[in-house]
């Protein structure tokens, strides 16, 4: 199909770049209006040690980052050159960004794969994989936090555990969405594609969501074409792909121990770094870009414990997305134009 006046990637405006920086300092500014208290940040002081533990969290992310990269080379054989690895995550990280949570930015992150130089099939495995991988994680750490940390420990914030913890509720229910999402791929990935693929169909059909049955069949075909790539990978190679994705996530998660130690001392921080795990467990529910705002006020709520004052999650929680977050929106704004002169500039674009 020869190029016309728009590519895949149009819809991707300033306006979805805007919205989820508004929304999450619109959220900060009114909880910092409703709970500020001035002598709470008395006890802040920025010394040496700080300067230290700044250092670490933005190592850690690039740790995350550096994770993710040689997943995706891992992922596609050593197609990738690390540039073109760099590009992918990205590009795939501010898509994730400009989105909500629950959908990330999987969906155009095949096109990106594929303009990189690897075949529809070969790109659709590749990402249908670090979904599989991602999803796994969350769905091997969150029981195991259980053996270790209590429920009481994990969700009770200054009161009684109880089932109707808040907390518990909508850590819960996204485990439950990513675990039910896991089974289904798994099964589709390794198991019976084109069933998969049937099932899809025949949920779109109800009225309500029929207009996402043309994304559904996309996505089942996806999944075939992925199943035919993946089946066969020697169990090393899932080794070593899990590998890089736990480092990736593991890394990110004490990114919020060594802010807090940047401030304050920390008791506990292996329970710390569990309720980071469950609390993007809860972002999965949130329907904003980025889960801008929920995630926010969540962290301000859910990680206070750990704080000398509550008023002072308010301020750490702007800081940690000030890192773990809009970095992202920065390089995606300075990446994707150039990348998609490159890619789409007087050539074929995919139908």
């Amino acid at each position: 199909m020869q190029e016309n006046s728009k590519n895949p990637l149009s819809g991707i405006k300033r306006s979805k770049i805007i919205y989820p920086i508004v929304i999450g300092l619109a959220v900060v500014g009114y909880m910092l209006y409703k709970n500020f208290d001035v002598n709470a940040f008395e006890i802040v002081e920025f010394t040496t040690k700080s300067v230290f533990w700044l250092f670490i969290a933005i190592l850690l992310m690039i740790t995350r980052d550096v994770g993710y990269i040689i997943r995706i080379k891992i992922l596609t054989d050593n197609k990738l050159s690390w540039l073109k690895a760099f590009k992918v995550i990205m590009l795939w990280e501010f898509t994730s960004a400009i989105t909500p949570s629950a959908i990330g930015g999987t969906s155009v992150a095949i096109l990106y794969v594929n303009k990189e130089g690897l075949s529809v099939g070969k790109s659709a495995a590749v990402v249908m994989a670090t979904s599989f991988l991602d999803e796994l994680y969350f769905i091997i750490m969150f029981p195991l936090l259980f053996i270790v940390i209590s429920p009481n420990e994990l969700f009770s914030i200054g009161g009684d555990f109880s089932i109707t913890n808040a907390f518990l509720l909508f850590a819960m229910i996204g485990y439950g969405i990513k675990f039910i999402y896991t089974a289904f791929l798994s099964y589709g990935l390794f198991k019976n594609p084109r069933g998969l693929k049937w099932i899809l169909l025949w949920f779109f059909k109800f009225p309500i969501i029929r207009k996402w049955r043309y994304g559904a069949n996309k996505a089942g075909t996806d999944i075939i074409k992925s199943s035919k790539e993946l089946k066969n990978k020697p169990f090393l190679f899932w080794i070593k792909a899990f590998g890089a994705t736990f480092l990736s996530w593991t890394a990110r998660y004490w990114v919020v121990n060594a802010l807090f130690l940047t401030f304050f001392a920390v008791k506990g921080n292996f329970l710390l770094f569990a309720r980071q795990l469950v609390m993007w467990i809860m972002m999965l529910v949130s329907p904003t870009p980025g889960g801008s705002g929920f995630t926010e006020f969540v962290f301000s709520k859910y990680l206070s414990d750990f704080l000398p004052s509550p008023e002072l999650a308010i301020v750490m929680a702007l800081l940690w997305r000030l890192i773990t977050y809009y970095p992202y929106l920065i390089m995606g704004v300075f990446i994707m134009p150039k990348w998609i002169k490159e890619h789409f500039s007087n050539k074929q674009i995919p139908a």
